[in-house]
């Protein structure tokens, strides 16, 4: 990643952050929260890594590949599971992301300050930034608390408080991280 140091580090402890709450998500009750919880850990730690500076350690070469290999797999997992689910969709457009920024990198020569060479944004990019800036909008607008009803029951409908590794709202915020960070990501290719 390029751009400034201060930021880059930032963008790595929210990533790696964020991926570590998403572990510790994997140990919900609930079976698609746990497969969710694995693709949304694996996003974080994988943009972590990548968003690492530049001047601190620079990756060598073959990385690049691993990177866009394992996250094309993850790709492919997502796509599988949208067929019953249709929003992972949206983990299809973050892995596929993460394949792009990857196979950008390899293409860059180790010493380029811009993946792009000075043309502008090119147009996958600037898609990629367009669907990510909905989403963080989209998800912000979920965080809003919505009132209460009236009796009402607490935060899982059945009276009682929700396990912490349940708790919707961690989760909105845990990925309108992971969407901020990726247009972190994308901006500074």
């Amino acid at each position: 990643m390029h751009g400034p140091v201060s930021i880059a580090w930032l963008l790595v402890a929210l990533c790696a952050l964020t991926g570590a709450y998403c572990l510790l998500r994997m140990r919900s009750g609930v079976e698609e929260q746990r497969r969710a919880a694995g693709g949304e850990a694996l996003m974080g730690f994988g943009m972590a890594a990548m968003a690492v500076p530049a001047a601190v350690f620079t990756p060598p070469r073959w990385a690049w590949p691993v990177y866009a290999a394992v996250f094309g797999a993850a790709a492919l997992r997502a796509l599988w599971a949208a067929r019953d689910a249709p929003h992972h969709l949206h983990h299809l457009v973050g892995s596929a992301a993460m394949v792009y920024m990857a196979v950008a990198m390899a293409a860059s020569p180790p010493a380029a300050h811009h993946g792009h060479g000075g043309s502008g944004v090119p147009m996958l990019t600037g898609a990629l930034l367009l669907y990510f800036a909905g989403y963080v909008l989209l998800s912000g607008a979920r965080l809003v608390p919505a009132p209460a009803p009236a009796g009402g029951t607490g935060p899982t409908g059945g009276g009682g408080p929700a396990h912490w590794g349940d708790r919707p709202e961690l989760a909105r915020a845990c990925r309108l991280s992971m969407g901020i960070g990726m247009m972190a990501m994308l901006l500074a290719m």
